[in-house]
């Protein structure tokens, strides 16, 4: 309605909130407040579906690298977001090799809680009934000296075998 009277669309409020993201001369706080609106509207499932038509998935994942772990944290947030029960999504994330980064949050031992839990959520968000992401999941995980068998993607029992683990891992995480 807001883009038939003239008002910005859901996608130039989503481009919006990521060039106040990835500036350099913006707040962390108001970093935050962007992020947190990027991941409302990324909720909607042609949002999340958009964001390789808008060139997001790119400046996404490179905050999953930000020195700030409150920005590692939404990043990760929000992938895990557009990536849940969305097959579209979770193919996008697979081919712009998202999977690598969050197995690394995931894992690192110096990674606070907050952002590896995150990470975990993503990548369960990721791998579930999605054979080529849990396939490529198990491999960064095993590449990363952690135990992981591939399973049915659809098994969701299987699935939280992989990723219980590393929700157990996360609970201890650094501070």
């Amino acid at each position: 309605m807001a883009a038939l009277m003239g008002g910005p669309s859901e996608a130039d409020l989503m481009i919006a909130s990521m060039d106040i993201i990835t500036a350099s001369d913006v707040t962390l706080e108001n970093k935050l407040i962007a992020f947190d609106n990027f991941e409302q509207l990324i909720e909607s499932l042609d949002n999340a579906n958009n964001l390789a038509n808008l060139g997001l998935w790119t400046p996404l994942l490179a905050q999953l690298a930000s020195d700030e772990p409150e920005l590692r944290t939404m990043a990760a947030w929000c992938i895990g977001t557009a990536v849940q029960n969305n097959e579209k999504t979770q193919e996008r994330l697979l081919a712009v090799e998202g999977i690598k980064p969050l197995v690394a949050l995931a894992t690192r031992d110096s990674e606070t809680e907050k952002v590896r839990r995150k990470a975990v959520y993503a990548l369960s968000s990721a791998i579930r009934n999605y054979q080529p992401a849990l396939d490529a999941a198990v491999a960064e995980l095993e590449a990363a000296g952690h135990a992981a068998e591939k399973v049915d993607a659809t098994d969701m029992e299987a699935v939280d075998t992989i990723i219980t683990p590393l929700r157990e891992k996360a609970k201890g995480a650094a501070a």
